[in-house]
């Protein structure tokens, strides 16, 4: 009875491939797919995943995959996996059972966008499989695996974290298989999934550390995704934890594992790795965001929009301000070499009145010498002489009132009244409060001058 039962579970095992690795579908969750309001800012995305199953008999399935995001929205992904040895023999080591091998397609379209909020639809795991145990008859398409699904996204910055959530409903492999006895193909097999994924601080230069979290619609998935650099990051997990009691007891479609895995990236042209979150670079870093929890770069939104006008206009208005503070400080220099040139036109006018002070007083000097000769010889009676002293002494100083009125003597002796009486005028013009000359020029008016009035001293 045993041994039938064996066998039974053999065959009903046999047509469960689990092909469903984590890590190996296009987007960054485990299992399920996601949406973006963004374009990807990577040019395709590459890596491998595992999950193992079990350590004794050693029990795992594992895959490549690559996936890239085309024109208008389109994604394409492809995938090939070696499935997990689902037989209940594998439990005991015994089976020569060999799991197919299967290569899938995955695409997905985004079809509308709201905000931070974004609907895809997509056809996932196109799946071409190997006869099992490598009977022959080639590939064949196996339509069980074959999902379509529609996803709903939500993008949320929450301060040094990044938010994103899924969720979704699909068909095939989406379907809840809980069980190995649950083998009933009649009607539409669909389920629902969802998902979270929250970019945090840590290893920030390289993208920061992602946590993921998912019900696949078959179990629970939770993971890591580890920057190793800006394009490289390490994927750790455990599929379907809650199963995680029966890990030894019987293998079914949703069994638990560990999961690992391990991605890259290459930038679009121009792009650089200035990635948070997905280890995917910025093809525009100078004007992108990151989107919340996916790492990816989206738009600045219109409240970004408006603290970049801010600054921007906050730098020009600093900007401007230098200017006008230049053009100050120039025209500063300018006034300031005015008023430099100004005091050294001052200095050179200083220093030309001493010089001319310094010659007005020798030149007072050597007239007053010359007066006092003219009046020696005056007194002795030699006018030419004293007229020639005088005239010497006026050519040394012209405006020297005592002068003047002592050639108006000397004429007067010679017998010129009218070049007499025009000097004494011109002493008098020079020299209002000169008594003697008024009193002189009265008494000639009155015709009583005499000649012992003339000015002498």
């Amino acid at each position: 009875m045993r041994k039938y039962l064996t066998v039974l579970l053999l065959i009903t095992s046999v047509s469960f491939g689990a092909s469903r690795v984590a890590y190996t579908r296009p987007g960054l969750m485990m299992k399920i797919p996601t949406s973006s309001v963004q374009k990807a800012p990577y040019l395709f995305r590459t890596g491998f995943g595992a999950e193992l199953h079990n350590f004794d008999p050693f029990n795992s399935a594992q895959g490549i995959y690559f996936d890239m995001e085309l024109g208008r929205n389109f994604t394409f992904g492809f995938s090939s996996v070696q499935t997990a040895d689902t037989t209940a023999l594998a439990l005991l080591g015994a089976t020569s059972y060999t799991p197919p091998v299967e290569f899938g397609f995955h695409l997905q379209q985004r079809v509308y966008t709201y905000n931070n909020i974004s609907l895809s639809i997509g056809l996932q795991d196109i799946v071409f499989q190997n006869s099992e145990n490598g009977s022959g008859g080639g590939l064949s398409l196996n339509p069980e695996e074959l999902s379509f699904f529609a996803v709903v996204s939500s993008e949320k910055n929450l301060g040094k974290y990044y938010l994103n959530t899924f969720m979704g409903f699909g068909s095939g492999g989406f379907a809840a298989a809980d069980s190995i006895s649950s083998n009933d193909s009649s009607g539409t097999k669909a389920g629902v999934f969802m998902g979270l994924i929250m970019n945090t601080p840590y290893l920030e230069k390289w993208g920061g550390i992602d946590l993921v979290g998912e019900f696949d619609g078959t179990g629970i998935n939770v993971g890591l995704r580890i920057p190793l650099t800006s394009d490289y990051r390490l994927n750790l997990g455990f599929t379907h934890i809650e199963k995680l009691p029966d890990w030894k007891s019987r293998y079914w479609k949703g069994h638990p594992g560990i999961t690992l895995g391990f991605d890259m990236v290459v930038p679009r042209a121009g792009g650089r790795s200035l990635t948070r979150g997905s280890g995917a670079p910025s093809p525009f870093p100078e004007t992108q965001l990151k989107l919340p929890g996916t790492g990816q770069y989206e738009s600045l939104s219109s409240s970004s929009d408006s603290t970049l006008a801010l600054a921007d206009f906050a730098v020009h208005t600093v900007r401007d301000s230098m200017k006008m503070l230049k053009n100050e400080m120039r025209n500063m220099m300018v006034q300031l070499a005015s008023i430099q040139q100004q005091s050294q036109f001052l200095e050179d006018s200083l220093l030309a009145m001493k010089l001319n002070r310094n010659v007005d007083e020798k030149n007072m000097n050597g007239a007053m010498r010359h007066l006092s000769r003219s009046l020696r010889y005056f007194y002795s009676g030699d006018y030419r002489a004293a007229l020639q002293e005088v005239e010497s002494a006026l050519d040394m100083n012209p405006n020297i009132a005592l002068a003047y009125a002592r050639r108006g003597s000397i004429y007067y002796k010679l017998g010129d009244i009218q070049r007499a009486t025009i000097n004494w005028n011109l002493a008098l013009r020079m020299d209002p409060e000169y008594d003697d000359v008024r009193n002189i020029l009265k008494a000639l008016h009155e015709n009583r001058l005499k000649s012992t009035s003339v000015v002498e001293e």
